[in-house]
């Protein structure tokens, strides 16, 4: 029975590389995915899906606009689609959610969506909310703060390495930019500012 499924958790916890080792496990079975990216962040190119530990995959990009379930009949037409993955799901709205429990209850196609649950402030992304409250599957990758205990946020630094309290929502980096913490750290450093 086809399941959505969001993994989940704070930058550098292996999200990438989970998604590509699950469309390495599909294909090596002869089964076809469907992997779609983020087009807001090319950070490692455009159109291609990257873990830090060096795997990369080609993906099709996503954006607001962008219609899954059309894409995944499009694509069903010239080839059986397996199974759905898609990096960077915090950037998904609402309604690209919502297609994707269409995808699950009435194309059958399991969906597989990777990200952040949520931002520097500690609030949940669009796209994050919609998983958390419709997905069939909650499953939390895990990193770890520079304390060891477990990193459930996201700290945005300015160019100095000082925490950046308010912003926009979305600024796109890496290390350079965002730092993983736990809660008591996440807490002393952005909510102390309130």
């Amino acid at each position: 029975m086809a399941q959505l499924y969001f993994y989940y958790s704070a930058m550098n916890a292996g999200k990438s590389t989970a998604l590509l080792q699950s469309a390495y496990n599909y294909e090596e079975r002869g089964m076809q995915v469907a992997l779609f990216t983020a087009a807001i962040d090319n950070r490692f190119g455009e159109g291609v899906i990257s873990s830090r530990i060096g795997l990369a995959m080609p993906a099709t990009l996503f954006d607001a606009r962008f219609n899954f379930v059309a894409q995944l009949k499009q694509q069903q037409a010239t080839q059986t689609v397996d199974c759905v993955l898609i990096d960077e799901a915090q950037f998904l709205t609402r309604s690209q959610v919502q297609q994707l429990t269409d995808i699950v209850d009435d194309l059958k196609v399991p969906v597989l969506a990777f990200g952040l649950r949520t931002d520097f402030t500690g609030q949940t992304f669009e796209g994050s909310h919609a998983l958390l409250a419709w997905a069939d599957k909650l499953i939390e990758l895990k990193t770890v703060c520079h304390c060891g205990r477990k990193a459930n946020f996201v700290v945005r630094l300015d160019a100095n390495g000082n925490p950046i309290q308010s912003g926009d929502q979305i600024q796109i980096g890496g290390n350079e930019s965002y730092v993983s913490m736990c809660r008591a750290h996440f807490k002393s450093l952005v909510w102390q500012a309130e």
